[in-house]
C-alpha cells in the first residue's frame, strides 16, 4: 500500500509546479513582446514605403495638372476669343473653334471651350464631334461660377455630355474695361493618373475635397463617400451635377482619412481566397493618407497587414524557441552548481564536527558566562519591547487623528466643488462683460459670486462630523428660488451631459420652513448625482423636479431621473457613509449621508426609491411654516 505524501514532498511538488507556471508565463510574455515589437517595426517600415509611393504618385498628379493648367490663361489672350464674347459672329466662332481644336490636340486635353456670360458654350475644341459641347448651358457648373466671379476655378467633375470624368480649370475673360464677359475652360483627362494609381500594387483611392472617391482600381469604391455628407453639400452637388447625378453610396467601412495617425488601421472587405467562393472576408490593412494640396484631393493607400502578422508570429515563435533553450541551459547550470555546492557543504559539515568536538570542553567552562549574557539580553529585549509597544500606541492615536481630519477634508472638498466651479465660470463671464462695457451684467455676476462665497462659508459649518452638528437657522423659504440657485450652479454640467430639464417647481407655490443655503446644498448634491448617473446613458436624458404635499401636510420636493435606477443592494446602503458606486477617485460616499443629516436638522427627511417609469427618485420631506410663524 502506497504511503501518503509527506509535507516536504507536497511542498517540493508545489514548488516545481510554481516554477513550471513561471517558465510558461515568461515564455508567454516573451512571445507577446516579440510579436508586438516585430509588428510595430514592420508596420513602421511599411508606412515609410507607402509614403514614398504616395510621394511619387503626388508628383505624377502635379505634373499632369501643371502641364495643362495654363491653357485657360493662354486662350484668354487670343483676341478672337475676346471678340467672340463681345460681338458674336459666325466667322469669329469658326476661327476660335479651329484655334481651340488645334490647341487641344497639341496639349492633349480632353476639351477646351469658351462660355459666354450666360454660361452657354459658344466655342469648343470638339465643335465637330457628335458629343460636342457647343450650345450647352453650363451655368450650373461650379467652375463657371468661380471664373465669372473673377477667380480661377479648379475642381473634379463628371462631364454631362460624354459622361467622362476630368479635372476642370477655368479663367475669366475680360473686355478692354476689365469687365468679365466670359469664361475659358480646359478639361484635363485623368487616364494617366488612373494608371499611376493602379500601379501602386495596393488597394488605393483618390477622394476629392467633398470626401467622395473619384478614382480607384476597385470599381465598387468609386463614387462612394468616405464620411457622412451634410445636406447643404448634397444640395450643392445635385445643383452643380458634380458627379452627373451618379448615386453617392457610403464607403464600405469608416475611414478617418482627414485625421489619420501613424498607427491607423482599418478592416477592408476582400474576396475570400478559399471556398466558399464569392464570399468576402475582413482583412486588416494599414491606412496611409496624403493630401494633394494643389488639386484639393486626398490620396489613401491601404497596405495588407497579413504578411506583417505572419512575420510577427514567426518572430514570436523563434523568440519562444530561443528563450526555451536559454531556460534549459540555465536550469542545467543551476543543477550543476547545486551538486557542487552540496559537496562543499558536506565537507564543511565534517570539518565543523571536528571543531565542535575540540571545543566541547571550552564550551562547558563558559556555560555560566553564557547564561548571564543571555539573561542580560532578555532584559534588553523586554525593555525594547516595552518601548515598541508605547510607540505603536502613539502611532494608533496619531492615525485616529489623521482619519478624522481626512474625513473632514474630503467632506468639505466634496461639497465645495460645485460652488467653486460656478465662481470660476461667473468670474470669467464678469471679466468678459466688463471688457464689453456691460457694467450691469458684471454687477449681477459679482453679486452671485458674493452669494456663492457666503454659501461656501455656510457649507463648512455643518460638515464638522456626523455626530457633532451645528443647528440650522430655519426661515420661510420659496423652494422655487432654492431650486433655481442649485440649477444655476449645475447649468454647465447639465448642458454638457445633454440633460433635458423639466422644472415643475413654480415660484411662490411651494413654501418650506428650513435653512435656504443648506437646502440648496442638498439640491446641488442630488441633481449632480442624477447628472452623473445619466452621463454614460445613451438616448434621452431627462431630469424632473416636482413638489407635492403628503397626508400630513408636509412638502415633498422630488428629484427624478430616467437613469439606470438603484439596485436593491445599492438602495439598502445608499445613505451609508463612504459607500459609493462611482469609480475610485470620483466619489467619497459622503454626499448623501451629509445631505440626509442636513435635512433632518431642520425637521425633514431624505428618502430614495426607484421611479415607476425607470430611474431613481430622491424625495426631500420639508416642514411647512405654521400660520403663527413670522415671515
Amino acid at each position: 500500500m502506497r504511503q501518503p505524501f509527506s509535507v516536504d514532498e507536497l511542498r517540493a511538488g508545489r514548488m516545481r509546479l510554481l516554477r513550471l507556471v513561471g517558465v510558461v508565463l515568461v515564455l508567454l510574455v516573451l512571445a507577446v513582446t516579440t510579436y508586438r515589437y516585430s509588428e510595430s517595426r514592420a508596420m513602421q517600415l511599411a508606412r515609410v514605403e507607402a509614403g514614398h509611393r504616395l510621394e511619387l504618385f503626388a508628383a505624377a498628379v502635379d505634373g499632369v495638372i501643371r502641364r495643362l493648367e495654363h491653357v485657360p490663361s493662354t486662350v484668354e489672350l487670343n483676341p478672337d476669343v475676346r471678340a467672340l464674347l463681345v460681338a458674336p459672329e459666325v466667322v469669329t466662332r469658326m476661327r476660335v473653334n479651329a484655334y481651340l481644336e488645334v490647341m487641344s490636340r497639341q496639349v492633349g486635353a480632353i476639351a477646351i471651350f469658351v462660355l459666354d456670360h450666360d454660361g452657354v458654350v459658344v466655342a469648343a475644341s470638339n465643335w465637330n464631334d457628335v458629343t460636342s459641347f457647343m450650345g450647352l448651358d453650363l451655368s450650373y457648373r461650379t467652375y463657371f461660377r468661380w471664373a465669372y466671379a473673377g477667380l480661377t476655378g479648379r475642381h473634379f467633375a463628371v462631364g454631362t455630355a460624354q459622361g467622362e470624368p476630368g479635372y476642370y480649370v477655368s479663367r475669366p475673360v475680360r473686355d478692354s474695361e476689365g469687365v468679365v464677359v466670359g469664361v475659358t475652360v480646359v478639361k484635363i483627362g485623368l487616364g494617366d493618373i488612373d494608371l499611376a494609381l493602379g500601379a501602386l500594387s495596393e488597394p488605393a483611392l483618390v477622394a476629392d475635397s467633398n470626401g467622395v472617391v473619384i478614382m480607384s482600381p476597385r470599381e465598387d469604391w468609386r463614387y462612394t463617400a468616405l464620411e457622412p455628407m451634410r445636406p447643404s453639400l448634397q444640395a450643392d452637388i445635385e445643383r452643380s451635377r458634380l458627379y452627373d447625378n451618379r448615386p453617392i453610396r457610403p464607403f464600405p467601412v469608416a475611414v478617418p482619412f482627414r485625421n489619420w495617425s501613424a498607427d491607423a488601421t482599418v478592416s477592408l472587405p476582400v474576396p475570400a481566397l478559399h471556398p466558399p467562393r464569392g464570399r468576402t472576408q475582413m482583412v486588416r490593412h494599414q491606412m496611409v493618407s496624403r493630401p494633394l494640396e494643389r488639386v484639393g484631393w486626398w490620396l489613401v493607400l491601404f497596405s495588407d497587414l497579413s504578411a506583417v502578422h505572419r512575420q510577427a508570429l514567426a518572430h514570436a515563435a523563434l523568440a519562444v524557441t530561443m528563450g526555451g533553450l536559454l531556460l534549459m541551459l540555465s536550469l542545467y547550470l543551476a543543477q550543476r552548481r547545486r551538486i557542487v555546492r552540496q559537496k562543499l557543504e558536506n565537507q564543511a559539515m565534517l570539518e565543523q564536527a571536528n571543531l565542535e568536538l575540540e571545543e566541547t570542553v571550552q564550551r562547558r567552562t563558559q556555560d555560566l558566562s553564557t547564561t548571564n549574557a543571555r539573561l542580560r539580553e532578555e532584559i534588553v529585549e523586554r525593555r525594547n519591547a516595552e518601548r515598541t509597544l508605547r510607540a505603536a500606541q502613539d502611532e494608533l492615536v496619531q492615525a485616529a487623528k489623521l482619519a478624522v481630519l481626512g474625513q473632514l477634508a474630503t467632506g468639505i472638498t466634496h461639497e465645495l466643488t460645485q460652488p467653486l466651479g460656478a465662481i470660476r465660470t461667473l468670474s470669467g463671464n464678469a471679466a468678459e462683460f466688463l471688457r464689453r462695457g456691460s457694467v450691469e451684467t458684471t454687477a449681477k455676476n459679482l453679486s452671485i459670486i458674493s452669494r456663492l462665497a457666503d454659501q461656501m462659508g455656510a457649507i463648512i459649518s455643518p460638515l464638522r462630523t456626523f455626530a457633532r452638528k451645528s443647528p440650522a437657522v430655519p426661515a420661510r423659504v420659496d423652494v422655487a428660488h432654492a431650486v433655481a440657485n442649485a440649477l444655476l450652479l449645475l447649468d454647465q454640467k447639465l448642458q454638457r451631459n445633454a440633460i433635458e430639464l423639466d422644472n415643475r417647481v413654480a415660484a411662490e407655490t411651494a413654501i418650506a420652513w428650513c435653512d435656504p443655503i443648506r437646502l440648496e446644498q442638498v439640491l446641488v448634491n442630488l441633481i449632480g448625482n442624477a447628472a452623473d448617473a445619466m452621463a454614460s446613458q445613451a438616448g434621452e436624458r431627462r431630469l424632473v423636479l416636482s413638489t407635492h404635499t403628503d397626508d400630513a401636510g408636509r412638502l415633498l420636493l422630488c428629484v427624478t431621473d430616467n437613469g439606470p435606477g438603484l439596485a436593491p443592494e445599492v438602495l439598502a446602503r445608499v445613505f451609508e457613509p463612504f459607500f459609493t458606486t462611482k469609480p475610485v477617485g470620483e466619489g467619497l460616499g459622503l454626499g448623501l449621508p451629509i445631505s440626509r443629516d442636513i435635512v433632518r436638522e431642520f425637521g425633514g427627511e431624505l428618502s430614495a426609491s426607484n421611479a415607476p417609469g425607470g430611474g431613481a427618485c430622491f424625495c426631500i420631506t420639508l416642514p411647512v411654516p405654521h400660520l403663527e410663524t413670522p415671515t
